[in-house]
């Protein structure tokens, strides 16, 4: 009976819900054809360009706290965010960066960055824990950042080795578990699934790896522990940077209150010691430690390394883990060859 209940409320659930929104080309086009005026070369007054089309209250999903946006202008294509970093928000400061849109057949294109505050006639006011107004000139508008302070991965889905860092709200839509294996000293994004899902999956041609048909996200199912580890995503993505280009860049920094994640890092790259801040930051949060474990692949057929050193007898059962983490070698080659497979290797070479 309540299988049957269940059956019979499925339906009305997706009656009740809206079609999908349409975007047309008519509107993409009455949009390149209507005249505008800005500086480009100038950031403040893109800034104000920006600034000026909010609404009085914005939400910002990723967690890195980017609230990105775009425009075209003059025939050219332009993206970029507006950001309060949570390393120095609460000191007043906004960050605010834009650029012309890459593209395959393009070099990289130019990053204009600027860090505004008072001196701008910016100002950025706490209100709550998740809640900023920023005020420019005579206009207030308040970010509301996310709040996943109760988003924590359920029973069994983690190993006994691993740490939950943090929740992760990546631009894509998609929501991960950032993990961390003490033992073995490596990162894991976890796909949550304690919320809907905005994606479908498709599986790849060999065996647990399945891909995202709108992010191309690729994903070890691991049945052990009920629950989908990234382990790949398209180059192409990343070669422009799009929404698409990973979850690297949006780690979850409102929830970092102390240094135990800096020491997570350290513990991978003690060459950092003393340079980096809890963030994993340096250089006044210009540059940051790159947690990217997965593979950037030109053809999802790749991904199936992942599932064979998965069920390779050869690899022991403690660095199993260790089979969906790829490092800059194999990147560079554009031939992966999961960690625990390079260490199997690397043992034959020693014992001869």
């Amino acid at each position: 009976m309540l299988a049957a209940a269940l059956l019979a409320a499925t339906p009305s659930r997706a009656e009740d819900a809206p079609p999908p929104k349409i975007q047309t080309n008519q509107s993409y086009i009455e949009g390149l054809q209507r005249r505008t005026t800005l500086a480009i070369d100038n950031p403040i007054g893109v800034f104000a360009a920006v600034f000026g089309q909010l609404p009085d209250r914005v939400k910002v999903y990723p967690t890195e706290n980017y609230y990105y946006f775009t425009f075209v202008h003059d025939g050219a294509p332009y993206n970029g965010n507006i950001r309060l970093d949570a390393s120095d928000r609460d000191k007043g400061r906004l960050h605010f960066a834009y650029s012309e849109d890459l593209a395959d057949w393009r070099e990289e294109t130019d990053v204009v960055h600027v860090a505004l505050d008072t001196t701008n006639d910016v100002q950025v006011e706490k209100v709550e824990r998740f809640l900023y107004r920023v005020t420019f000139r005579d206009k207030s508008v308040l970010f509301e950042l996310n709040d996943l302070t109760a988003v924590k991965p359920p029973d069994g889905v983690l190993g006994p080795d691993e740490k939950f860092v943090g929740p992760i709200f990546d631009e894509s839509g998609l929501r991960f578990f950032l993990v961390f294996n003490s033992r073995l000293k490596l990162f894991h994004y976890i796909l949550d699934e304690t919320a809907p899902v905005p994606e479908q999956f498709v599986p790849a041609k060999s065996g647990r790896i399945v891909v995202g048909k709108r992010t191309g996200y690729g994903f070890f199912v691991d049945d052990r522990r009920q629950r989908k580890i990234l382990v790949g995503v398209a180059f192409a993505n990343s070669r422009v940077n799009n929404y698409f280009d990973g979850p690297f860049d949006q780690l979850p920094d409102n929830f970092i209150t102390d240094d135990s994640f800096r020491d997570m890092i350290l513990s991978v790259a003690p060459e950092l010691k003393g340079k980096i801040d809890r963030y994993g930051g340096w250089s006044e949060g210009a540059q940051r430690f790159m947690i990217a474990p997965y593979y950037y692949y030109q053809r999802d057929s790749e991904l199936a390394v992942f599932d064979r050193c998965a069920t390779d007898k050869r690899v022991p059962e403690a660095n199993h883990a260790a089979c969906f983490v790829v490092d800059d070698e194999s990147q560079q080659n554009f031939s992966p060859v999961p960690r625990a497979i390079k260490e199997l290797r690397g043992k034959g070479r020693k014992k001869r």
